[in-house]
């Protein structure tokens, strides 16, 4: 593996997270009822290839179990945009219908109502917003932004664009924010996070079906003199890096017609080896943070609380471990997949969202990332107020 970015921010004094917002959908997906689905679809493979498979020329599919995903994973259940057809055996792919290009996308909409969330908890209103990040790992169209729907759904005066960093996507975007606000060239900043996951993934998969669930959620910084949330966080610090790696990978996109024979193949959605991935992302990100920790003169046993991206329930305990060099005390490092499952790049700020109200004035906690690229975002907050 070759180092291919690191960039790092020393102390950040003056821009804070006001506040996070957060859009669930309506459909919930249990394991029970995910792997009845899939376990219908494999008996039905099975039988329909019946001849290959007693001849030996096509291996049979493998069922799978409650007691496998939540083992494998932590995920009990995951939110959806679509349920029906996502769960028919048949089709096993989110339905969601092609709108005009005079209505709000999808993608726009639930981002939408995030932002909305944050800019209520703020007590912000779109003109004091100078600029709008969508930062997700799966963008519905290369162009217009995302980013600039919403900001004229919002009324905002101002600017937007899209960027992605798959997993790392948010914490990539709250250093480019926060760097644009140091800069004076914006007061304020609007980061969103719609993640349709259930888009890109195999549901068909035994070893990754289970794995994604659709959210969205919006982060909204400032200059400090200028917040008057009560649950506000300043930022102590920021830095990203990112390592390539094929070990996770996704390779849908607009090329893909100019190559017919690979339409519809399983690599035009979310392929990982899971194994190397867990092996190799864990003491990276564990050094990563604590090289942070050192540069800005903390010590890890000063963090109260760890916001990690919320991947895989074993990678957050052994990084958790890693980084504190002891067991997590109950509750310093929540979780959220066992109910949203992997949310991309959304996860550690659905954490954040849901775990930041109770720390105390001064306090110290860490929102990392990591994921696809390889890629690992480290940003450190201290509460406010």
């Amino acid at each position: 593996m070759k180092e291919a970015a690191i960039h790092g921010r020393g102390h950040i004094s003056v821009v804070a997270i006001s506040s996070t917002g957060l859009f669930t959908p309506a459909y919930s997906i249990s394991n029970k009822e995910l792997v009845t689905s899939l376990n219908r679809y494999v008996a039905k493979f099975n039988d329909e290839h019946a001849d290959e498979i007693a001849s030996g020329t096509l291996d049979p599919l493998l069922p799978s179990s409650e007691e496998f995903v939540e083992k494998a994973s932590g995920i009990k259940s995951r939110y959806v945009i679509e349920k029906e057809r996502t769960l028919d055996p048949d089709v096993m792919a989110p339905h969601i219908p092609e709108r005009s290009n005079e209505q709000i996308s999808i993608l726009a909409e639930i981002a939408l109502k995030a932002a909305q969330d944050a800019l209520q908890a703020a007590n912000k209103q779109a003109v004091d917003i100078d600029g709008v990040l969508v930062a997700c790992s799966n963008l519905q169209r290369p162009y217009p932004a995302i980013a600039i729907e919403v900001q004229d759904a919002l009324g905002i005066d101002g600017f937007g664009f899209d960027m992605n960093v798959a997993c790392s996507s948010a914490t990539f975007a709250i250093q480019a924010a926060a760097d644009m606000i140091r800069a004076k060239n914006a007061r304020a900043m609007l980061i969103i996070n719609p993640e349709i996951c259930s888009g890109h993934l195999n549901w068909r998969d035994r070893d990754s079906h289970f794995i994604f669930g659709d959210v969205a959620t919006a982060i909204l910084l400032e200059h400090e003199d200028a917040c008057t949330s009560k649950n506000a966080y300043q930022i102590l610090g920021t830095k990203l890096k990112t390592v390539f790696s094929n070990n996770i990978r996704n390779n849908f996109g607009f090329l893909n017609r100019a190559a017919p024979e690979g339409i519809g193949k399983d690599d035009k959605l979310f392929i990982q080896q899971g194994r190397k991935v867990f092996k190799e992302v864990v003491p990276m990100v564990s050094d990563f943070v604590l090289q942070h920790l050192d540069e800005l003169k903390i010590e890890s046993g000063n963090l109260k609380r760890l916001w990690l991206h919320q991947a895989n329930i074993h990678m957050n305990e052994l990084i958790g471990r890693k980084i504190l060099g002891k067991e997590p005390e109950p509750g310093m490092a929540p979780v959220i997949l066992d109910e949203y499952a992997n949310t991309s790049s959304a996860g550690s700020i659905i954490a954040f969202h849901k775990y930041k109200d109770d720390l105390e004035p001064g306090d110290i906690g860490l929102i990392c990332s990591f994921g696809a690229g390889y890629s690992v975002g480290s940003i450190i907050v201290k509460k406010l107020n």
